[in-house]
């Protein structure tokens, strides 16, 4: 007759076989340089790499081509409004003549990529948050939170990511 194992034994065996994979997954692949091409995370610094040349558009970690993108011409963002690059996950204003802004178009509620700039505000379609153009701060909530800065740079009549 089969004798019972304890659930004590069940858990014990299945952590030793979890922590097992575990090791194993983060070794080096067994090559002993540690060395070599890395897979990373992307993350706003550094674009996601396994060994391979950055595609169109992008650039080495660490690198940005001169003067950055450019997303809009100074004309296309309206005095007291703004403009959502959604793509690009920015939203520009233009809270006073000449003064531009960068923010990210996250908002900060839940995540929703905000929707329009209208009547000095940014606004989130899912929730009805509000944000004012001058300093992307709370105008409405539920968001309690400002949009974070983006940096953008204006030079001869040109608004460009970093």
């Amino acid at each position: 007759m089969g004798k019972s194992t304890s659930r004590r034994a069940v858990l014990t065996a299945g952590a030793a076989v979890a922590g097992t994979a575990l090791t194993v997954g983060c070794g080096n692949g067994g090559d002993g340089g540690g060395g070599g091409d890395e897979t990373r995370p992307a993350t706003p610094e550094s674009p996601a790499r396994s060994g391979q040349s950055p595609t169109a558009g992008e650039t080495p970690a660490g690198e940005t081509p001169a003067g950055g993108r450019a997303l809009a011409g100074t004309s296309e963002i309206p005095v007291g409004g703004g403009k959502i690059f959604a793509d690009e996950k920015v939203v520009v204003t233009q809270p006073e003549e000449g003064t531009f802004k960068g923010f990210s178009a996250i908002c900060t509620h839940q995540g929703c990529t905000v929707g329009s700039v209208e009547d000095g505000t940014i606004n989130c379609p899912c929730h009805g948050s509000k944000f004012r153009v001058t300093d992307a701060s709370v105008a409405a909530g539920p968001a309690r939170e400002p949009l974070p800065p983006r940096e953008i740079t204006v030079e001869s009549g040109s608004i460009r990511l970093p």
